[in-house]
């Protein structure tokens, strides 16, 4: 039996469900001031507090500082793009297809979470040191996660682990390149679309015929 009165027990998820929406609505006020061309360095946590009608002291019962802030869009675009595409891969497609479905749903990830990739591919190679590593953290979970989909299904027999990773080091990294050309693509704008969806496939195909030709040294 709970030690604590029912009506209490509501009362403390109302607090905790206001604290997590304010919580949201910091991040999310942090990646419209991005969107609006902002370096997210730039910011500080009386502008973002101001974007959503909040007094500044109450910035630090969610962060201790902005680098907090940023980390946290970090995880929370990087945990939610390596299920969809950990899903897409284990989706049982044909190798040729898999790679044209994954392409299609980080394409539809990005151009749903625009702000989100803007802050990432701008903070990636600048910005605060702490956030940029990160960055490059979520980038080895991708390779790692990657890596260990292709032995189980055998993407690339005959081939270490050591360069596995190496192949999937050299996807993730097309992968952030394309982002940019992905984002800034004129909406409405299908042949365009089409044509780079498939200039990024064969890209990536690119990258594992060259993996299946691969010998290993010695």
């Amino acid at each position: 039996m709970s030690s604590h009165p029912p009506a209490l027990t509501a009362s403390g998820n109302r607090r905790d469900a206001r604290k997590q929406h304010t919580r949201q609505q910091l991040m999310q006020a942090a990646l419209t001031l991005v969107g609006q061309g902002r370096g997210f360095t730039s910011l500080s946590l009386r502008e973002v507090t101001r974007e959503i009608g909040v007094v500044p002291a109450s910035f630090y019962r969610h962060f201790k500082d902005m680098d907090e802030l940023g980390l946290a869009l970090v995880e929370e675009g990087g945990v939610t793009l390596r299920r969809l595409l950990r899903e897409a891969r284990r989706s049982g497609f044909p190798p040729k297809d898999m790679l044209h479905n994954s392409v299609l749903v980080y394409k539809r990830y990005l151009e749903q979470n625009r702000l989100m990739f803007a802050f990432i591919v701008g903070e990636r190679s600048g910005g605060s040191p702490v956030i940029r590593k990160a960055i490059r953290r979520e980038e080895e979970h991708f390779v790692h996660e990657m890596a260990h989909d292709m032995r189980e299904l055998g993407t690339v027999p005959g081939l270490s682990g050591q360069t596995i990773e190496l192949i999937c080091s050299l996807v993730v990294s097309t992968m952030l390149n394309a982002a940019t050309d992905i984002l800034d693509l004129p909406a409405g704008r299908q042949q365009d679309e089409r044509e780079l969806v498939e200039h990024f496939v064969q890209q990536l195909r690119l990258i594992f015929l060259g993996a299946r030709l691969w010998r290993e040294p010695g």
